[in-house]
């Protein structure tokens, strides 16, 4: 299990593509990419996806898909990641490989008890942080829910929402698996060395 998520993201900047922001990231040793794209033509994301797939595949960095269960089939993904509204994960499963990575976003103690459940490979829960990446995002959980979170279950919690490289250390002192970010690099000047920071922090808070 990946334990830095990168979500691809080019509604909040049109700086890079998906493709780039995928190939900058793992170059900076991302373990992780997620492919997130709200109000695109399916065929527009089976062919970015498929673009991610050979990208991920050629670096073996597992690529998921978010809330797509149908895309990550079609390009072989190594898995999903759904919203809390979105796919029920006992559906999920049944849809995708035993194999197959599934994420599930969680923002509550019952959530995070059903989806894991029904099947989901590990949590994504907050905001922790507040976040300007989705405008619906909800209150700031904290570092206090975030740590309750992480003794209630033993699946691996990813922290999400407002992380930044000074966060890194709390996040994971707080029990977090790893994280997930958006703004952190595909907002930074430099995507590539973003990456390459966090993930030096991350494991320096791993071996802690």
């Amino acid at each position: 299990m990946g334990r830095l998520h990168v979500i691809t993201d080019t509604t909040t900047q049109k700086r890079f593509s998906h493709t780039q922001l995928a190939e900058l990231a793992i170059s900076g040793g991302a373990d992780t990419i997620q492919f997130r794209q709200k109000n695109t033509s399916t065929r527009e994301l089976i062919e970015t996806a498929k673009q991610l797939r050979s990208i991920c595949r050629s670096e073996d960095v597992p690529l998921l898909i978010n809330d797509r269960a149908d895309i990550a089939i079609s390009v072989s993904a190594n898995g999903a990641h759904f919203g809390q509204d979105d796919l029920p994960i006992h559906f999920a499963r049944k849809i995708l490989t035993n194999q197959s990575i599934i994420g599930a976003s969680a923002r509550s103690e019952d959530k995070i008890l059903q989806a894991v459940s029904e099947g989901a490979d590990y949590i994504g829960f907050g905001p922790i942080f507040a976040t300007h990446s989705k405008s619906d995002a909800e209150a700031p959980k904290g570092l206090k829910n975030l740590e309750r979170m992480t003794k209630l279950v033993d699946c691996p919690i990813i922290a999400i929402g407002g992380i930044t490289l000074g966060r890194i250390s709390e996040v994971l002192m707080a029990g977090a698996y790893g994280v997930a970010v958006i703004s952190a690099v595909c907002q930074s000047r430099d995507p590539k060395q973003a990456t390459i920071e966090l993930m030096a922090e991350i494991e320096k808070g791993v071996g802690k």
